[in-house]
């Protein structure tokens, strides 16, 4: 039980340093992104930007919680879910920032996207630790 919980919070620290690193490299590579950030002014290229970016978060959050956790069971689908209550409220201060349709596919994708990242890893990581 113990290593499921400190894969949920390895899980939430990996999401939030490739959210992190990814968001610096849209600043970085796409042209007008870092001025459209702070009044939240994005192109649809920028949004579906911000949605590749939560979109791999997610996959290394669940990978990073398999990997510590040594499984894909229900510790994944906790992390899916603290992640998702950890943004709905963000993106309810933020509905009229963005399009419905970016909301929708942001939330709806964080528990999926984090059940498949730890189903990859998991697998291998049971294989390596003989389990």
């Amino acid at each position: 039980m113990g290593r499921k919980i400190i894969g949920v919070v390895g899980g939430l620290v990996a999401w939030i340093a490739v959210a992190t690193i990814l968001n610096g490299l849209m600043r970085w590579g796409l042209a007008g992104y870092a001025e459209a950030e702070k009044p939240m002014t994005f192109t649809l290229p920028m949004l579906a930007g911000r949605l590749a970016v939560g979109g791999l978060s997610s996959l290394a959050a669940g990978a990073t919680l398999a990997w510590i956790a040594k499984s894909a069971d229900a510790a994944a689908t906790a992390l899916g879910i603290v992640l998702l209550a950890v943004f709905l409220p963000v993106h309810y201060g933020l509905w009229d920032k963005f399009p419905v349709w970016y909301h929708v596919v942001f939330l709806v994708s964080l528990l999926p996207l984090a059940l498949l990242g730890a189903r990859l890893v998991a697998p291998r990581s049971l294989e390596r630790s003989g389990g």
